[in-house]
């Protein structure tokens, strides 16, 4: 019992200092999101749930006897897990604040008192072992939680939003915790880290097939300014006479080159000596529109250049 014991402490210290490291790892994305000033994609979600299952271990560990090293550990957690929530909540648009306090409301209030409240007119051993399962069932979640991570990783292969050291640091302590219930016979601690290693192991082979892939990056054209340069210039138009540039394709370069412009004349109604005598006496401005003579670079680059005449 003294061997078992023994060892079971020693997984636990290094249960322990494993923690801590998970603990830890997300520091470089917070620092990103503070460089930033935006929380750029991440979920708060993980947090939350990780801060509940804290809670919950720290109630599981106060009826259990000799488990301080679960209650060191799920403190430290608290604070950390809330320092994080409320750094990603300080940096959130308005639209994930709201969810992060739902989830908050849902989970951390609603659920832990009702957790506390449906268990406390329990006996004593009945009590830890509901307990123990509701623990097991929540720290099975808190491994799945990165879940949507990989899916994110899958979809656009790319492992900007999964840190590496979170994959690692999961799973060397889901190993040691493992060993650590396993000695002590606890099967609610040890259970859930089997499948928490399997999500550890996933993570970090999804990090070695992603982590050289290039990112995609999409650049459209922006024709609309020219658009709408054009039509204000039509609008400025009084009298005179209209050139309008039409593009046309030629045969001549096989690479989408130059295109010769087309000019299209269009008169008036009225004469250029009619518009001269009905100036006569009036403040009229005429604004004679530059011809606009387009050449295509490319096949999605566009060039304009202005022929005052």
């Amino acid at each position: 019992m003294a061997f078992h014991f023994t060892w079971a402490f020693a997984f636990g210290i290094l249960g322990n200092l494993a923690s801590i490291g998970v603990s830890f790892s997300p520091l470089p994305t917070f620092y990103q999101i503070y460089k930033k000033k935006s929380s750029e994609g991440f979920q708060s979600i993980p947090y939350v749930v990780s801060l509940f299952s804290a809670m919950l271990w720290i109630y599981y560990a106060l009826l259990k006897k000799d488990a301080i090293l679960l209650i060191t550990i799920n403190t430290f957690f608290v604070f950390k897990q809330t320092f994080y929530i409320f750094t990603y909540f300080y940096y959130a648009p308005k639209k994930e604040r709201i969810v992060t306090v739902k989830l908050i409301l849902l989970f951390n209030v609603f659920g832990f008192g009702v957790v506390c409240l449906s268990t406390l007119f329990l006996e004593k051993g009945l009590r830890l072992r509901v307990l123990g399962y509701i623990c097991m069932g929540f720290a099975l979640s808190v491994f799945a939680a990165p879940l949507c991570i990989v899916r994110k990783v899958i979809k656009t292969k790319s492992v900007e939003f999964m840190p590496f050291y979170l994959s690692l640091f999961l799973t060397l302590g889901a190993v040691m915790w493992f060993f650590y219930g396993l000695l002590l016979k606890d099967l609610n601690i040890a259970i859930p880290n089997v499948v928490g290693f399997l999500f550890g192991i996933l993570q970090m082979i999804l990090y070695a097939i992603y982590r050289k892939k290039p990112k995609q990056v999409v650049e459209e054209p922006k024709i609309a300014e020219h658009i709408v340069d054009m039509v204000k210039l039509s609008t400025m138009v009084v009298g005179s006479e209209l050139s309008i540039v039409v593009p046309q394709p030629t045969t001549d370069d096989n690479n989408g080159g130059i295109v010769e412009a087309q000019k299209v004349k269009k008169e008036g109604s009225n004469t250029e000596e009619n518009n001269k005598q009905n100036m006569k006496g009036s403040n009229q401005v005429i604004v004679i529109v530059p011809k606009v003579i387009v050449e295509v670079k490319s096949k999605r680059s566009f060039s304009l250049s202005v022929l005052n005449l």
